[in-house]
């Protein structure tokens, strides 16, 4: 089974764009759970435009199921999964002025430090994920560097599958076989959504979860949360 972590951080904008508390983030947290959802992911960013850190902290509490926290390694970041304890850390390259994560980890130009900060997280009883792109040296060193998990980029199969679906996913398929020799979980996330989303899963063996927020979101304005994310747990396990 592949499983669902819905990212409400467009949630956060929302909320973020009028003050006060409408829409309610953790009610919104637990009813997606309710409705289906396997986890919640977040991405406290350092500007606070969407999840702030206060949300990081109070949402552990209202977490039943997976709670994955994205972000850049910085102290802020975990100082968050110090005190949030989420259940996986995902950790993504995009600093604090970049809009939205569009590439994967060098990872051999961030070795040490990659190695520090995952040795860090497993001492906090926390599972570690690498955001990588499906490049087989990046995926190799990511086990090095003592990675559980790496979730795929997927932005560029989502803009391929458009105008061929069959290349569109040839790279991640072999990447994940890679990635299982590894011994490491995959993941996935970033531009999945209800057109391209069985394709995906159909090929990439070992797909453990998927994390969509922007697209689920968007889809939910039409279909409603509880259908959009029946929706997308039909394209993972039909």
């Amino acid at each position: 089974m592949t499983r669902l972590s819905v990212n409400i951080n467009k949630i956060a904008t929302l909320r973020n764009a009028r003050g006060g508390n409408l829409p309610d983030l953790l009610q919104f947290a637990q009813d997606c759970e309710r409705f289906g959802a396997d986890g919640i992911t977040v991405h406290p960013r350092p500007d606070e435009r969407h999840i702030t850190r206060n949300d990081a902290l109070l949402l552990r509490d209202v977490i039943s199921k997976e709670y994955n926290i994205e972000g850049y390694p910085d102290e802020r970041y975990f100082e968050i999964l110090r005190e949030a304890k989420p259940d996986q850390a995902t950790l993504v390259p995009d600093g604090p002025n970049v809009l939205t994560s569009s590439e994967g980890w060098d990872i051999r130009a961030n070795f040490e430090s990659l190695k520090d900060w995952i040795d860090r997280i497993h001492q906090l009883g926390i599972r570690s994920s690498l955001f990588v792109s499906p490049e087989i040296e990046q995926i190799e060193l990511a086990a090095e560097v003592g990675a559980q998990r790496i979730e795929f980029y997927t932005g560029p199969f989502a803009q391929q599958f458009i105008s061929d679906p069959s290349a569109s996913v040839t790279c991640y398929s072999k990447a994940a076989d890679v990635a299982l020799r590894c011994g490491l979980g995959i993941n996935a996330g970033h531009d999945l959504n209800l057109e391209n989303l069985r394709h995906f899963r159909e090929h990439v063996p070992g797909l453990l979860e998927v994390s969509i927020g922007h697209a689920l979101i968007s889809d939910a304005l039409y279909y409603g949360i509880e259908n959009t994310i029946y929706l997308y747990k039909r394209c993972l396990n039909p």
